[in-house]
């Protein structure tokens, strides 16, 4: 039997327990499939468990390839989980749907430019005044008439759910900063991937004209007629929770993805920093709530905003989308008066009805509210300005003392018993069932031209509690397969100026460390690899060498990443999997995965695929208890990082690339340094000797070279040439400093003079002045020469790399909390303010 056909069989059984009766998307109340299920059937209905099964596994691994993450608020980021069964509507239920959805932005943005206008619907009593001053998403220093802006709402987002009886009732709108159309276009794109047929079949509507047309609709945003308006993402940071929805949206749209340290008011206007100069920036498409947009007039202890930008939005000289303030209409005890504002605003009557709510502001409200507090589970109380199931904890005494104290901050809603889609549930490795589970959509809704546009299709959550549990696509499909995407036949014009290309010193900050980590992270994992090798060896021959080579390359090791555990196989899993242990691979592939997260929209795709591959090999590797799986495992780790220098290979050669080259070179140098240091300054006889420096070549990656040139007899000498002074060999320290100064000489802070590239002159003079038989020369059982030439060069390459960062990285005073500095008393020490600084690696 199919999955559909046992999904069908299994919700049309009776309920039991009194149970409220759910819509469900796909079965109708005769138990046959809906009308859009219907066209799908001879795909979609054949569809096995095991179908299921596999396409969820697949989709598990392209999401992680994708490096697709999301992290719910206070909780880190974890991996995006998409559904393998999409939501699927016909035109006719979308239709009605799609009205009401722009006719509800349109009364929004009303609603807003009134607002912050001429207020008249404070004025006249149709909105209680405490409702909108008590909402802390109400702006109070955009207030002012002279300074309206007629279309503030340009994007907005809209939760929907449905009744019992299938009709939408809208749960939220969301105004303030929408997310979620990176993750809606993600999933379409994986879905579209990994079931061809069904999706080939649907004739659905694709998502790729709606966001032409938010391109468009920025671009025209901009104040004034500008040939070339810059637009650019403001962006709270990687340490956001949807993170790659920014940087989705950003890459997406070609347009930089900034945060506030990036920007700077000069003269009133906007400034992007860029090295040697300041490019004015005309639209900004923010996803920084405006509380933290302004240290200057708003929060003063916020370090992710721009201080100044309120002043120059209320002078018209930068655009925000949407604008500040926009935050107000998330209030959800604004539904409660919907309806007589589209008649006030519009002049017609409310199409999208919101989920019934009862303000406590209001006297009849807060009577009602009270009274439902006995009643069942169908009633929630929440507060205006904080999650729903914030007040769940308190008591019923509790819960009537916040409502008596404060009865404006608080709202009664009705609880949808959400419709039900089939959502697949792995019941163990292997098998799994579709089971219904409760979703929501979220719709958007853009201002294009002169009119409000949904996009066609969404962004669907399985709900589990109060919380989302994953997510769907939704599959809108067409009433005619001529009718256009998105209903939209033409794009307007756009500008085909070409755009500044300018990085901003923090983005080249994060491809510094890019090459570094990735760097770092390879040179390690040979290591790992090499003395692994030796330690499989000599559990077989004990008696041969006594373990001394074996000893020497786990110093090398420890060396850099410390000692945690005296057994061997521990040992090296730590090395690979701790993220706790400092310079261990797992905490080099964080700093690395963090690097990259910063600079996400101006690299390609591919790059996630490395940290797809390395977390497959880690997991794999935690739940093997056999040893021989720390060389798979490393093996396949190494396999992922070495990806990246395919994807930086086909990098545009500008500034970031150079610094992901500065960044390589010096860890690739520094790293060598270090492996010497660990394995040759001490002489201890020719087989232990030998058996070190091969694995030195083996860890180095030059092996096969000193294999050729010397065939096959190992010396120090030999080793020390190729890995110091051979200026072809890529991975010798001679080949590195000329990397150095290649790459720094095209940084635009470079001028020829500068200190970075003095103290690169100086380490490529000290290393032609050396010579290699001097280095070798014995002195006791050691070889001082060599030991002092590497410690020496190991201090001035720190120092280097102390020289790069404080002439190319830093941009300007570090950013200190304006809420913690002196106002007025001179005679008052000055109180420092709480400083950003990078982890150091």
């Amino acid at each position: 039997m199919s999955l559909l056909r046992d999904y069908a069989a299994g919700v049309t059984q009776p309920t039991l327990g009194g149970e409220v009766a759910r819509f469900d998307e796909v079965v109708g109340l005769d138990g046959a499939l809906r009308t859009p299920w219907k066209g799908l059937a001879e795909v979609a209905v054949d569809l096995t468990a095991a179908d299921l099964g596999r396409v969820d596994e697949d989709i598990a691994r392209a999401l992680a390839d994708d490096g697709v993450t999301y992290g719910r608020p206070g909780e880190r980021q974890g991996p995006w989980r998409l559904d393998p069964m999409p939501l699927v509507m016909d035109a006719e239920t979308w239709t009605p749907l799609e009205v009401g959805l722009a006719q509800r932005a349109e009364l929004l943005n009303a609603v807003l430019t009134d607002l912050y206008g001429e207020q008249r619907l404070l004025r006249d009593g149709i909105l209680p005044a405490a409702l909108v001053l008590g909402h802390p998403g109400f702006t109070r220093v955009m207030a002012r008439s002279s300074i309206t802006d007629p279309r503030p709402l340009v994007v907005s987002g809209t939760d929907l759910g449905r009744d019992s009886r299938g009709e939408w009732r809208v749960l939220a709108d969301r105004t303030q900063a929408p997310s979620g159309l990176g993750y809606a276009m993600e999933n379409r794109r994986i879905l579209s991937r990994m079931m061809p047929e069904l999706y080939r079949s649907a004739g659905l509507h694709r998502m790729e004209p709606f966001f032409s047309a938010l391109r468009s609709a920025l671009l025209q945003s901009a104040n004034g007629d500008l040939p070339d308006p810059r637009v650019v993402v403001l962006s709270p940071g990687s340490a956001s929770e949807t993170a790659y929805d920014q940087a989705f949206i950003a890459s997406a749209l070609g347009f930089p993805l900034v945060q506030g340290s990036d920007l700077v008011v000069r003269d009133g206007w906007v400034q992007m920093r860029v090295f040697g100069r300041l490019e004015r920036v005309d639209v900004i498409l923010r996803r920084v709530d405006a509380p933290w947009t302004d240290p200057l007039e708003l929060r003063g202890d916020s370090q992710l905003g721009v201080a100044g930008l309120v002043e120059a939005t209320r002078r018209g000289r930068v655009r925000i989308v949407n604008g500040l303030g926009a935050g107000v209409l998330e209030n959800p005890a604004l539904h409660a008066y919907m309806p007589a504002l589209c008649e006030e605003l519009l002049g017609e009557p409310l199409r999208l009805a919101s989920v019934p709510t009862w303000w406590c502001g209001d006297p009849d409200g807060l009577e009602l509210v009270l009274d439902r507090l006995d009643g069942s589970d169908g009633f929630i109380v929440r507060a205006i300005d904080e999650p729903t199931g914030s007040l769940l904890d308190l008591t019923r005494d509790e819960l009537v003392g916040r409502l008596l104290a404060a009865p404006h901050r608080y709202v009664g809603q009705e609880r949808l018993p959400l419709s039900q889609a089939p959502a697949w549930r792995r019941t163990s490795y292997g098998t799994g069932e579709a089971g219904p589970q409760p979703v929501t959509l979220r719709a958007f809704t853009l201002r294009y031209g002169s009119a409000y546009r949904p996009l066609v299709g969404g962004l669907v959550s399985l709900v589990e509690g109060d919380q989302p549990g994953g997510s769907k696509d939704l599959w809108v499909l067409k009433d005619d397969p001529s009718d256009p995407d998105q209903g939209l036949p033409d794009i307007l014009p756009m500008t085909n100026v070409r755009a500044s290309m300018g990085t901003v010193p923090r983005v080249l900050e994060d491809m510094y460390w890019f090459g570094r980590y990735a760097e770092r992270v390879e040179d390690l994992l040979r290591l790992v690899l090499a003395a692994h090798g030796l330690a499989e060896d000599f559990s077989t021959r004990p008696r041969s060498t006594g373990g001394a080579g074996l000893d020497v390359m786990m110093g090398a090791v420890r060396r850099l990443a410390g000692r945690r555990h005296d057994d061997l196989d521990r040992e090296f899993r730590s090395v690979l999997l701790d993220a706790t242990r400092r310079g261990s691979v797992s905490h080099g592939l964080d700093g690395l995965r963090e690097a990259l997260s910063g600079v996400r929209d101006q690299l390609s795709g591919d790059v996630w695929r490395a940290f797809g591959a390395t977390d497959r090999a880690a997991y794999s590797l935690e739940v093997s208890t056999h040893s021989q799986q720390v060389n798979e495992s490393a093996g396949r780790m190494l396999g992922g990082i070495l990806s990246l220098q395919g994807v930086t290979a086909s990098m545009i050669r500008d500034e970031g690339w150079h610094m992901i080259g500065v960044g390589r070179a010096l860890e690739r140098a520094l790293q060598l340094c270090q492996l010497l240091a660990a394995t040759t300054t001490v002489r201890r006889g020719i087989d232990v000797d030998r058996e070190v420096l091969n694995s030195v070549l083996a860890a180095a990656e030059s092996a096969v070279t000193h294999r050729r040139r010397y065939r096959g007899y190992v010396r120090p000498g030999g080793v020390l040439e190729l890995l110091l002074e051979d200026q072809q060999n890529p991975r010798s320290l001679a080949f590195c400093l000329d990397e150095l100064a290649e790459h720094l000489a095209a940084l635009p802070a470079s001028t020829g003079s500068s200190r970075p590239e003095r103290l690169v002159i100086d380490l490529q003079e000290a290393l032609a002045d050396t010579d290699i038989a001097t280095l070798v020369a014995i002195g006791g059982v050691g070889r001082p020469n060599l030991e002092a030439f590497l410690e020496t060069t190991i201090g001035q390459l720190l120092r280097l790399g102390e020289a790069i960062t404080e002439l190319h990285h830093t941009s300007g005073p570090a950013p200190q909390l304006l809420a913690g500095l002196p106002l007025v008393d001179s005679f008052t020490p000055p109180v420092t303010g709480e400083v950003v600084l990078r982890p150091q690696p």
